[in-house]
C-alpha cells in the first residue's frame, strides 16, 4: 500500500505531463540496465578497450607483409637530345623475417589490452556503487516524505489534546506553544523532504546517464541483507579486484616492453622483392625483378638504445611495487568495508530493538497523559524520543544498503553483479 501512496503523492506534486517521457517507477533492476547503456564513464572505458585494440592490429600489422604497387608514366624533353617518353608498373613487397623488438611489442599490446578490459570492470565497478547509493537515497528520501507526514499527523494530534487540556485548565501555555512550535517543526520537515527529494532524483538521474531531468520514483526494500558472520579470505578477494587484474597486466606490458627494449641491440632481417614492367612505349614490354634479403645492425644510435632500455626497466621495477602497495592497500580496504557492513547490518538490528521499546512506551504514555497520569514534560520527552528513533531508524537501514553497496565495490564486483 505504501508504494502505491507514494506514486498517488508523486503524481500530486508534479504534472503527470512531466512522466509521459519516462517510466514512473523503476527498479533496481530498471536503474542498471539504463546505466549500462547510457552512463558517460562506462562509454568512455568501453573506447578505451577499442582504442588498445587498435592499437594492437597497428603493431601486428609489422609483422605482416608489406605489399605496395606502382605505376608511372614520364615524357622529357631538352635541346640538346632527342625527347623521349617512359612508362613502368609492378608490385613489390617485403616481410619481416626477423628483430628483437616487433613481436615483443605485440605481446605488450595483448597486455595492454588486458589491461583496459581490467580499467573497464574498475569503471563498472564504480558506478555501480555511486548508482547503487544514488538509488538508495531516493529510497530513503522516498520513505522520509511518508515519514514526515506521519509526524506532522502525530504531532497535530498532540496539539489538538494540549490544546483541550489547555482549555480545561489542566495544562499550562508552555505546553501548548510547545506543541504549536512542534507543528511548525514537522510542517517544515514535509517541505525539506519534498525538497530533498528533487535532489535526490537528480543525483539518479545523473548516474543513469539521463542527458534530461523528469522526476520520477524508484521501488525497492530498504531492509538489510542478512550477513554471513564468518569473514571472507580478504588475500584471495583482492587478487580478484579488477584494480589489482589492471595493474599486473600493465606490469606484464613493461615486462614486454623490456624485451622490445633489449632487441633493439639485435640485427633485423627483412625479405624484399618485386617484379616490374618498362619501356619507352605503352604498354611497357621489357620485365624486371628483383629479390633478396637485407640484414641491418644498429651500431650507434647517440645512446638512445641504451636509454630506453634503463627506462623500461624502471617502468617495470615501479610497476612491481605498484601492484604490491595496491594489494597490500586493497586487502586493508576489504576489511575495513566489510567491517562497516557487518556493523552496519547489526545496527539496524538494535535499532529495531529500540525502535520497539519506544513505540510501546510511547503507547503507554500517551494514555497515561491523556489522563493525567503522567505530566506533559515527562509525556513530550517520550514522543521526542519516538519521532527521532523513527529518523534513526530511517537512517540506518539506508546506511546498511549503502555500506553493503561499498563492500560489493571494494570486492571489485561489477554491473552484472545482480545477473
Amino acid at each position: 500500500m505504501r508504494r502505491y501512496f507514494l506514486v498517488s503523492l508523486l503524481l500530486c506534486l508534479f504534472p503527470f505531463s512531466v512522466f509521459a517521457d519516462s517510466p514512473s517507477v523503476l527498479t533496481w533492476m530498471d536503474c542498471l540496465r539504463e546505466a549500462s547503456q547510457n552512463h558517460p564513464d562506462l562509454i568512455s572505458a568501453k573506447e578505451d578497450v577499442i582504442q588498445s585494440e587498435a592499437a594492437k592490429r597497428i603493431t601486428a600489422a609489422n609483422a605482416l607483409p608489406d605489399i605496395s604497387a606502382d605505376l608511372s608514366a614520364s615524357t622529357s624533353k631538352s635541346t640538346v637530345s632527342v625527347s623521349g617518353k617512359s612508362f613502368s608498373y609492378g608490385i613489390s613487397g617485403s616481410q619481416l623475417l626477423f628483430d628483437g623488438k616487433t613481436f615483443s611489442n605485440i605481446r605488450a599490446a595483448q597486455e595492454d589490452i588486458k589491461a583496459a578490459k581490467f580499467g573497464y570492470q574498475f569503471t563498472s565497478t564504480d558506478v555501480r556503487q555511486r548508482l547503487r547509493e544514488a538509488f538508495v537515497n531516493l529510497l530513503k528520501a522516498q520513505e522520509l516524505i511518508n515519514l514526515t507526514e506521519e509526524i506532522y499527523k502525530l504531532r497535530k494530534g498532540n496539539l489538538e489534546l494540549i490544546t483541550l487540556r489547555y482549555e480545561s485548565g489542566t495544562e499550562h501555555k508552555g505546553a501548548l506553544l510547545t506543541a504549536k512550535a512542534n507543528v511548525a517543526q514537522a510542517a517544515f520537515e514535509i517541505n525539506s523532504a519534498k525538497r530533498g527529494l528533487e535532489a535526490a532524483q537528480r543525483e539518479l538521474t545523473k548516474e543513469l546517464g539521463r542527458k534530461e531531468f523528469l522526476p520520477f520514483a524508484v521501488q525497492g526494500d530498504l531492509s538489510a541483507v542478512a550477513l554471513n558472520q564468518e569473514g571472507p579470505s580478504f588475500e584471495a578477494l583482492a587478487d580478484k579486484t579488477p584494480s589489482l587484474q589492471k595493474i599486473i597486466a600493465q606490469k606484464n606490458a613493461a615486462a614486454f616492453d623490456v624485451k622490445a627494449s633489449r632487441g633493439e641491440f639485435l640485427p633485423s632481417v627483412v625479405l624484399n622483392g618485386g617484379a616490374s614492367k618498362s619501356d619507352h612505349e605503352w604498354p611497357p614490354g621489357e620485365d624486371e625483378s628483383s629479390a633478396g634479403v637485407s640484414v641491418s645492425l644498429p651500431l650507434f644510435a647517440g645512446g638512445a638504445n641504451t636509454s630506453r632500455l634503463a627506462q623500461s626497466r624502471s617502468i617495470y621495477r615501479q610497476l612491481e611495487q605498484q601492484e604490491r602497495s595496491l594489494r597490500d592497500a586493497t586487502i586493508v580496504d576489504l576489511q575495513k568495508s566489510w567491517n562497516s557492513f557487518s556493523d552496519a547490518v547489526e545496527r539496524v538490528q538494535v535499532q529495531n530493538g529500540f525502535l520497539a521499546a519506544i513505540e510501546e512506551r510511547a503507547k503507554i504514555a500517551q494514555a497515561q497523559y491523556s489522563v493525567g497520569l503522567i505530566t506533559f514534560d515527562n509525556w513530550t520527552i517520550i514522543e521526542d524520543d519516538l519521532v527521532s528513533g523513527r529518523k534513526t531508524f530511517l537512517d540506518v537501514q539506508a546506511a546498511a544498503l549503502v555500506a553493503e553497496a561499498n563492500w560489493i565495490k571494494a570486492k571489485g564486483e561489477t554491473m552484472e553483479y545482480e545477473n
